[in-house]
Formats: structure tokens, C-alpha cells, sequence
């Protein structure tokens, strides 16, 4: 009895450790099986160029380390990836220098620290980046960076005024971005920690937390940006309405010091929009075998256009919320957003929401058919990056429970060849909550001859 009961205590105490007693409940009462987004009005009139400009020199995240700080661990290198000019040119490309409002010199994280990512031996912009790995937590390094930026410079400086949002924020985050994978990206998890402790309507520094969170991290793969043209609404789940500048441009909270500030970060963002729908998706590099390809079109536009859309000369996308009861796959990342996470009605009170023009965050119960463009690129699959291939995400049986990337692309199974690690902590664990592999059972109903007709057509959008 005695066993029993220590048994029961400690799987409980572990529960509670890891913050899973605190996860949603996985069941939706949803009553529909799609809805169509409805689009929302874009300013539609940002420069590209200027978008890209502002992307990799643009001063979005307000504040950061001081350049002063780390420029002797920087002498001798050279951004040889985006070429950049000036202290930005010193730096690795998802780094930023820029000057605070107060004149000193900054370096903070960019956009391209997600939204970029390595293919075949390039860098390719607007990829989201699966190779990232956010399962070290980095609340030591962010302490350990608050204490000696304090201690070089002194409190009532200029570097550490320039320093001190990001600085607070830095820490705020650190507990809340470990994920229990690698390859997901904890980005919302980032918006919470920092909105927490913003003011909704000025956007400036609270005491007092907002809302609650839970410990356990939900995170997510990253879209590709160069589908952004086709969407009428934003996120996995679809719950971006509205502006899509506002949107994109989130992650600011991270050291931005008001609502004025995020006004000017705002106009610019509508040049990153305008950059961003400009994107194309990078062409398949392997050899496509033309005629399995055309045999395999009209499968694809009669199993699957209905929810992805059509592709070539004339182009459709429904852009479709899918609900949980019909798609299937692990509901944890949409539930957490409809019943537990406190962001969404923060967001809907805050600067964001209400002024012009507006953006709003309205969660539902289902997972977005995303745009197919280029998907061969944007392995792994899933919302939550939990199959690493094509032939996976069409032969459910097939996929691993776990699974190691390797960095060698799988022309045959379209996606990235993977190892089975000796621990689950070395791979993607698809047995852990919000990182099931399930779902999805569309591709089982195609006979080996025609889910292999229409990879083969997949390769070619």
C-alpha cells in the first residue's frame, strides 16, 4: 500500500514540476467542421526594399545590449550572409545594431533569428527556422548579462538606460521559453511573458502581472513567409485578424518602451508586409519526374484542393480553419489559446487592438490548411513540427515517435533524414503533450502508387 502510495505521490509531484496538471483540456465542444476566415483590409502600400532594409538595420526591438559591451568579442568578423554595412556588419545575421532613443548603440535579436533558416547550403529568408533548439534555459545567461552590463556601466549611465527594457524583459522571458523539444519555436510564450507586465493601453512597464501562466511550454514549427499573400489570417490557429503589421510585429514588446514607440515601429512594419508578400517560394533543387507529377495533380486538386487551394495558372486558396474533431492532430497548442492563455484578451484591450488600424486575436478550436507553396523547403510538418517528412505526414503509420534531425536533406521522402537517439531528451519526443504526431489521416486513404503521384506533384508548387 505503502509503494502504491509513493508511486501515485511522485507521478503527481512530476506533473506538477513540468506544469502538465496545468495544460487544457485536450476535448473541444466545437459543432463545425470549417470555417472560411474572412479577409481583412491591408494598407497595401509599403515599399519592399525599405521593408527588407528595416528587417536586418532596423531598430524594432527598442532597446538591447549596448554595441560597447560586446564589441571586442566581435573584432575581425564580417556579416558575410546579408553583407550588411556598419556596426550591423560585425554582427551574425539574426543579430541588429541600432541606436536607442537615447543615442547609444544596441544589439538585439531580429526577425531572422525564426524566419530564416539554412537550405542546401543557403541562407533563404522568410524560412522558418526548424533548426533552432530552445531546450537549455537561458535564465542564467540573461541574470549573468543584467549583472555585468550593470556593474560595467553603472546604473545611471547611458548604455544602461539604453540597456534596461531589454534588460527586464530579457529575464521575464527566460523562464517561460524552454521547450520539452527541439526544432519548435516558443514565440507566443515570449509575447506572454513581456505583455504580462506591459500596460494594455500605453504599452508601458508594469509591477503587476496581467494574467496567469502555466510552466509547461507549448510551442510551435515556423511558417514560411512567403505565403503571407495568400492568408487571410495569421498563426496556426488562424487567430491573427486584422492588420498584419501590428501582428508581424510582436515581438517589439520584447524592449520597446511605449505605444508611441510601437507607432513609429508600426510604420515600418508596413514595409515588412510589403516585403514579405513579395516572397517567393525557393524552387524544388532534385529532379521531378514530370509525367508521375501530372498523375498526380488532379488526385491532389480532388483529395486536397479543398482545403489548401489550387496551384499553377489558376491559383485558389479557401484559406480554411479546420476544426479539431476533422484534422485531428494534437490539440493542445489551439486549445491552450481558446481556454487557458491569458494574451488573448490582453491583446484585444491593448494599443494593438484599438487604434487605427486595428488587429485583433480571436482563437478557435482548429488548425489553419495552410498554402502549400514551396513545401517541400519547410519540413518538419504538422503546426508542431512533429513529422519530419512528406511521405510521413501522408502515411501516418510511418512516422517516427522519435526522431533526431540530421542536416542531410531526404529527396525520396521529401523532408530531412532523421536517426532514432538512445534518449528521448536527444530527439523529438512525440509522445509528450502538444507534440503528438497524430492527425492528419488524409494521405492514408491513397494507395502507395498515388500518395507517391502526388508527392511527386507536391515537389513542383
Amino acid at each position: 500500500m505503502r509503494s502504491i502510495f509513493l508511486a501515485l505521490f511522485s507521478t503527481l509531484a512530476l506533473l506538477a514540476c513540468n506544469g502538465l496538471r496545468d495544460l487544457p483540456d485536450p476535448e473541444s465542444n466545437a459543432d463545425w467542421k470549417t470555417q472560411a476566415l474572412p479577409p481583412s483590409a491591408q494598407s497595401g502600400d509599403g515599399d519592399s526594399k525599405k521593408g527588407l532594409e528595416y528587417l536586418i538595420y532596423g531598430d524594432y526591438i527598442g532597446t538591447g545590449i549596448p554595441f560597447s559591451f560586446l564589441e571586442k568579442r566581435l573584432s575581425g568578423q564580417r556579416d558575410t550572409v546579408l553583407n550588411r554595412t556598419g556596426n550591423g556588419g560585425l554582427l551574425s545575421y539574426p543579430f541588429n545594431a541600432f541606436q536607442a532613443t537615447n543615442g547609444v548603440e544596441v544589439v538585439a535579436g531580429n526577425c531572422f533569428t525564426c524566419h530564416a533558416s539554412m537550405l542546401n547550403g543557403e541562407l533563404v529568408l522568410g524560412l522558418g527556422n526548424a533548426g533552432s533548439d530552445f531546450q537549455k534555459s537561458i535564465k542564467l545567461q540573461a541574470s549573468l548579462t543584467n549583472t555585468l552590463v550593470k556593474s560595467k556601466y553603472g546604473k545611471r549611465s547611458d548604455e544602461y538606460e539604453a540597456f534596461e527594457e531589454f534588460g527586464f524583459f530579457y529575464k521575464s522571458i527566460a523562464p517561460w521559453i524552454k521547450t520539452p523539444n527541439p526544432g519548435v519555436n516558443p514565440a507566443f510564450r515570449l509575447e506572454e511573458a513581456c505583455a504580462n507586465y506591459r500596460d494594455p493601453v500605453d504599452l508601458t512597464y508594469k509591477k503587476d502581472a496581467n494574467f496567469e501562466t502555466i510552466r509547461y511550454t507549448l510551442a510551435a514549427d515556423v511558417p514560411p513567409l512567403w505565403n503571407i499573400d495568400k492568408k487571410n489570417a495569421l498563426y496556426y490557429n488562424g487567430m491573427g485578424r486584422g492588420d498584419f503589421a501590428k501582428l508581424l510585429m510582436q515581438a517589439s514588446v520584447l524592449g520597446i518602451p511605449d505605444s508611441a514607440y510601437a507607432r513609429k515601429v508600426h510604420q515600418n512594419f508596413v514595409d515588412v508586409v510589403a516585403w514579405a508578400s513579395q516572397l517567393e517560394s525557393p524552387s524544388y533543387p532534385g529532379n521531378v519526374d514530370e509525367a508521375l507529377a501530372a498523375k498526380g495533380m488532379p488526385i491532389f486538386e480532388d483529395r486536397c484542393s479543398r482545403c489548401h487551394g489550387t496551384y499553377g495558372d489558376q491559383e485558389t486558396y479557401p484559406s480554411k480553419l479546420v476544426s479539431l474533431g476533422l484534422v485531428k492532430t494534437d490539440p493542445y497548442y489551439a486549445r491552450y489559446f481558446t481556454t487557458v492563455s491569458g494574451l488573448a484578451g490582453w491583446y484585444n484591450q491593448s494599443w494593438f487592438a484599438n487604434s487605427a488600424p486595428a488587429s485583433k486575436l480571436e482563437p478557435q478550436d482548429g488548425y489553419v490548411a495552410p498554402p502549400l507553396d514551396g513545401i517541400w523547403a519547410t519540413a518538419p510538418y504538422l503546426h508542431n513540427g512533429s513529422v519530419p517528412t512528406l511521405e510521413a505526414l501522408l502515411n501516418s503509420p510511418v512516422r517516427p515517435a522519435l526522431w533526431k534531425r540530421t542536416d542531410t536533406y531526404d529527396y525520396d521522402q521529401v523532408g530531412w533524414k532523421y536517426e532514432t537517439p538512445a534518449k528521448a531528451k536527444d530527439g523529438y519526443d512525440a509522445s509528450l503533450p502538444g507534440y503528438g504526431n497524430m492527425g492528419h489521416y488524409f494521405g492514408d486513404k491513397l494507395t502507395p502508387e498515388e500518395r507517391e503521384a502526388v508527392i511527386e506533384y507536391l515537389k513542383t508548387l
